[in-house]
């Protein structure tokens, strides 16, 4: 990789990350994801210095010149709802878009911070979120946590009305999922989405002034 010159005599330089992660994964399907994507997105308000890029090629974690490179396995048919995102004008990097980053922070609140963190993610970018295309993706996981959380805060939010909502909860089952897995597993349970809320309502209010 050519050192910009206003780098001078500068012995390293990784390029933009998102750009290395791609090469770093020698042409097999990807997308950036997780807190990576909600960079991209918009979605954050402090900067990342993970990058997570989800693939079907296994691949060991990697740092590289102060940046960690993390790489999530998904099956191949779960390679949808990716976008293409312009780093450069001559460059661009598959991401997901804003409503399979979304649902895949719901799926794995661990890459991305915590359940908290994607509610604020979520609600910072609410006017432009298609509620119907982020249900129709966590119907297409087939994911119970992420049908059970992703209606939650849609209704919690007011992001959708009741018949939106009606789709995720005619596919809920009878067992319960924490409410963010990274939490002990302890507080009140919401029989109408089968969670566990083991996150503070307070919390969950104070995304609203994001």
């Amino acid at each position: 990789m050519l050192v910009p010159p206003e780098l001078g005599s500068a012995a390293e330089f990784s390029g933009n990350p998102h750009l290395t992660a791609r090469a770093m994964i020698g042409g097999a399907e990807y997308y950036i994801s997780h807190a990576s994507a909600m960079e991209l997105h918009r979605m954050v308000s402090q900067p990342q210095f993970t990058v997570f890029t989800s693939t079907p090629k296994r691949l060991r974690a990697r740092t590289i010149h102060g940046t960690a490179f993390r790489f999530v396995f998904v099956q191949p048919e779960h390679l949808f709802g990716v976008a293409t995102h312009w780093i450069t004008k001559q460059d661009a990097v598959r991401n997901s878009d804003l409503e399979r980053t979304l649902v895949d922070g719901l799926r794995q609140p661990e890459y991305c911070g915590g359940i908290v963190d994607v509610a604020k993610g979520l609600w910072m970018r609410r006017h432009d979120l298609n509620t119907n295309r982020a249900i129709e993706y966590a119907l297409r996981l087939e994911v119970g946590s992420v049908v059970r959380r992703l209606g939650y805060l849609l209704e919690l939010y007011h992001l959708a009305p009741e018949t939106g909502l009606r789709p995720l909860r005619s596919a809920l089952t009878a067992t319960y999922s924490p409410l963010d897995p990274l939490m002990p597993n302890e507080g009140p349970h919401k029989a109408r989405w089968r969670l566990r809320i083991n996150v503070s309502p307070e919390e969950l209010e104070a995304v609203r002034s994001t």
